[in-house]
C-alpha cells in the first residue's frame, strides 16, 4: 500500500501542476488594466481559432495583441530558468546554485548592454544577449581546465572568475553609456521584463526552448547519477568529464534564450526546484517536470501582477527577486524544520 501511494503522489502533484498553470494562464489573460470576463476571453480564444463567430475588436487586441504573447513568453521563461537551475543545482550538487553561478547572467546582460549602447535594433540586443551568455559561460568552462586538480571546486572558481570579468565588463559600458538616453535603456533591459515579447521572438525562440526543455527533462536519470557524486557516476558507466560539460551546455542554452528574450528574471532558477523538490521528491524524473510546471506557473502570475499592479507597468525582475526572496525564506525554514 504504502509503495503505491509514493507511485501515485508524483502523478497527482503533476496533475495538480497542471491545474494550477491553467487556472494561471486564465488569470493572465483575464486581469489587466483592462479586464476581461473568463467567458469573454474564451470566445476571443475561440475566434482566433476559427471555433466561434462574432467581433469583439477591443479584446481581440488585448488578448492576440499584448497578454497572449506574453503569457506564452512566461510559459517558456519561467520552465526554462526553472529546469536550468534544478539542473545547475544537480550536476554542480549544490542547492544553492543558480544559473548565474557560470556568468550567464552577467554575459547576457553585458552582451545586450553593449548592443544597446551601439544603437541596436532589439532583435540584435537579442542576439547579443545570447551570445554573450554563451561566451561568459565557454570562458568559465575554459579558465576550469586551465586550474589545477580539476573537478567541481575548479569549475565554481572558473565560472565565479568569468562571472568577474563579465560584471567588469558590463559596469564598463554602463559608465560609458550616454546618462540621458543609452544608460536607461541598459537599466530598463537589466530590470527583466515581457512587455518587448510579441509573436515574432516566440516565433523563433518557442520550438528551440520547448525542445532543450524536453531534452533537460529527459536527462533526469543522467542528473540522479551525477548528482551522487563523480565515483559513484563512474562506477555506474557514466563518463563525467564529457557529460557534466555537455548538460552544462544544454543548460545554459537554453537560459541565454530566456534572457534574450525577457532580460534578467531572478530568483526563478533558484527557488522553484527547491519547491518542486519538497512536492514531488529528489528524483529528477518525478522533480523536473513539476519543475517546468510550476517556473512557468511562477512567472505568469509575477508577470501579470507586474503589469496589473499600477498604472506603470513594475518591472517583471523587480517582482519575482521580491516574492522570490520571501519565498525562499520560508522553504529554507520548511527546510531546517524537517532537519535537513
Amino acid at each position: 500500500m504504502k509503495g503505491r501511494l509514493i507511485s501515485i503522489r508524483p502523478a497527482f502533484i503533476r496533475s495538480l501542476s497542471i491545474a494550477v498553470l491553467v487556472l494561471a494562464v486564465l488569470l493572465g489573460l483575464c486581469w489587466g488594466r483592462y479586464p476581461l470576463s473568463p467567458t469573454r476571453v474564451a470566445v476571443v480564444l475561440g475566434r482566433l481559432l476559427h471555433v466561434c463567430g462574432g467581433s469583439d475588436p477591443i479584446a481581440d487586441a488585448v488578448i492576440w495583441q499584448v497578454r497572449l504573447p506574453r503569457v506564452l513568453a512566461g510559459l517558456l521563461v519561467g520552465s526554462a530558468l526553472s529546469c536550468g537551475g534544478a539542473t545547475f543545482q544537480a550536476v554542480l550538487r549544490n542547492p544553492l546554485v543558480s544559473p548565474d553561478i557560470l556568468g550567464v547572467l552577467s554575459g547576457s546582460a553585458f552582451g545586450a548592454a553593449l548592443v544597446i549602447v551601439m544603437g541596436g535594433s532589439p532583435v540584435l540586443i537579442q542576439l547579443g544577449a545570447f551570445c554573450g551568455g554563451l561566451a561568459a559561460v565557454s570562458a568559465g568552462l575554459s579558465i576550469s581546465r586551465l586550474l589545477p586538480q580539476g573537478g567541481l571546486l575548479t569549475l565554481l572558481m572558473g565560472g565565479l572568475i568569468a562571472n568577474a570579468v563579465f560584471t567588469a565588463l558590463l559596469s564598463l559600458v554602463k559608465y560609458t553609456a550616454d546618462p540621458m538616453d543609452q544608460l536607461p535603456a541598459v537599466v530598463n533591459w537589466l530590470l527583466g521584463t515581457l512587455s518587448q515579447t510579441g509573436w515574432r521572438e516566440l516565433s523563433w525562440l518557442t520550438v528551440p526552448v520547448l525542445a532543450l526543455v524536453t531534452v533537460l527533462i529527459l536527462l533526469s536519470p543522467l542528473l540522479d547519477v551525477l548528482s551522487l557524486g563523480d565515483d559513484e557516476a563512474r562506477s555506474l558507466g557514466v563518463s563525467v568529464q564529457v557529460m557534466r560539460p555537455m548538460i552544462i551546455l544544454l543548460a545554459t542554452l537554453v537560459c541565454a534564450m530566456t534572457i534574450s528574450m525577457a532580460g534578467i528574471i531572478g530568483w526563478v532558477g533558484l527557488l522553484v526546484p527547491h519547491v518542486a523538490r519538497m512536492l514531488a521528491g529528489a528524483e529528477h524524473r518525478n522533480m523536473m517536470p513539476v519543475c517546468a510546471l510550476l517556473g512557468a506557473t511562477g512567472v505568469i502570475l509575477a508577470d501579470t501582477v507586474a503589469r496589473s499592479l499600477t498604472s506603470g507597468e513594475v518591472p517583471l525582475g523587480i517582482m519575482t527577486e521580491l516574492f522570490g526572496a520571501l519565498a525562499f525564506v520560508l522553504v529554507l525554514r520548511r527546510l531546517r524544520g524537517e532537519g535537513v
